[in-house]
């Protein structure tokens, strides 16, 4: 007995930290959809930048489709669902070819295929290397995920290829200090980023860089010999304090095949590359032998080089969308507070409109009913025994007090 009174004490929680759960995860809800109240299908609006979406196992099982969330609700629901989060660059296929003899109940006239939709095993409920479900089914514990902001996959910390000997960047509380992340894989089509300065990469560190808000470099030389980065010397940065990489390979054990090139010799192909911050050779594709992945600091996306021969090489590996910073999920959820706010504003406005245009009669019965309310829930609270927890009968005889004391009243 006395394990069960414990029991029921551990789940008993006060009237504010139940508002304050509810408001947590009415924000995380609002977080991950992005303020999309789930009304009106997506698909009208095109390829959007970022859109939360989910894929039904019961219509699609092979895992090839992706619906919106109000499709999901709408058209979905009582469905097997997997909830992806947000995917870029995705039009809701809810009701075309692949869905058979399914139509969608939101819009009806659709393509048979939405082309440029990309998909992964996400959509059959697989994340990671390890081609996982979650929630794991076969975890009591769920393992914190980390996704990439190139294939967009999930990734359990012990799987992502980090060596022992390092830890992901994260301040002394635990927050991440990093704003992407590129996984192992990805890191092949990203080799680029190596001729850059080392600052563009999440520091261990919580102190920021007077240089565009972006993560002090603290890597030690011999750290970054380690990792593979060649970092040239002082004299070699003209432009912006890019290292400018002369023609020739990066190779793990930290060595450059540029050769003996001078000083004066780094100085003129620099000028001569002007109009590129990578100087000659920004393709480094092949170049480094071991891929690892990558954790991005604050802004890194603004240090990129916008160079027509870098632009054409951002479309050639197909992550262009690397230069928008609206891609990012920080400003996504950025996005998605804003219309949080404004959503409450409205709705606090039209509560004011409405009192505001009642009569005075009206006016007093709402008012008097509020304090009605706080009176009996005070009441309640006063008098409940606060070792056990509240019932739903509890709450119903609440409310037959309140309709109870209304009717004497009358």
């Amino acid at each position: 007995m006395g394990g069960e009174v414990d029991e029921e004490t551990e789940s008993t929680i006060s009237i504010q930290e139940y508002l304050n759960e509810v408001e947590e995860q009415e924000l995380e809800a609002d977080l991950v959809l992005g303020g999309d109240e789930g009304k009106d299908c997506t698909y009208a609006k095109g390829y959007l930048k970022r859109q939360a979406i989910f894929s039904c196992l019961t219509c699609t099982p092979d895992g090839n489709a992706g619906v919106c969330t109000a499709c999901s609700l709408s058209c979905h629901d009582g469905h097997e669902i997997v909830e992806l989060w947000t995917k870029r660059n995705f039009r809701c296929d809810c009701g075309n070819s692949k869905f058979g003899e399914f139509f969608c109940k939101l819009y009806a006239n659709k393509d048979v295929e939405n082309v440029e939709n990309s998909y992964n095993h996400n959509f059959k409920g697989a994340y990671c290397t390890c081609g996982r479900p979650y929630p794991d089914p076969d975890l009591e514990d769920q393992v914190e995920m980390i996704q990439c902001c190139v294939c967009e996959d999930w990734f359990h910390e012990e799987h992502i290829g980090l060596p022992t000997s390092e830890e992901i960047p994260r301040d002394d509380e635990g927050e991440p200090l990093y704003e992407d992340f590129i996984c192992q894989e990805c890191s092949r089509a990203c080799l680029f980023l190596a001729s850059y300065p080392q600052s563009i990469m999440a520091a261990k560190s919580s102190a920021p860089s007077k240089d565009k808000g972006v993560l002090a470099d603290t890597t030690s030389a011999p750290e970054l010999e380690k990792q593979g980065v060649v970092r040239m010397p002082p004299d070699a940065n003209l432009e912006m304090d890019r290292p400018n990489i002369p023609n020739g390979k990066i190779f793990c054990n930290g060595e450059s095949s540029a050769g003996d090139l001078s000083s004066s010799e780094i100085k003129e192909e620099t000028i001569q590359s002007s109009s590129c911050i990578l100087g000659t050779n920004p393709d480094l594709e092949n170049s480094m032998e071991c891929p690892r992945p990558l954790f991005l600091g604050k802004n890194w996306r603004d240090t990129l080089c916008r160079c027509p021969r870098c632009m054409d090489m951002y479309t050639g590996k197909n992550i262009s969308y690397l230069l928008d910073k609206d891609d990012s999920i920080m400003e996504y959820e950025k996005m998605a507070k804003q219309k949080r706010e404004e959503k409450l504003q409205q709705q606090e406005d039209t509560e004011k409109s409405l009192l505001n245009n009642l009569g005075h009669v009206e006016k007093i019965e709402i008012l008097s009913g509020i304090a009605d309310m706080k009176d009996e829930i005070r009441s309640f609270l006063e008098s409940f025994d606060s070792s056990k927890p509240i019932t739903s009968e509890d709450i119903h005889q609440v409310f037959e007090n309140l309709a109870k004391k209304r009717r004497r009243v009358q």
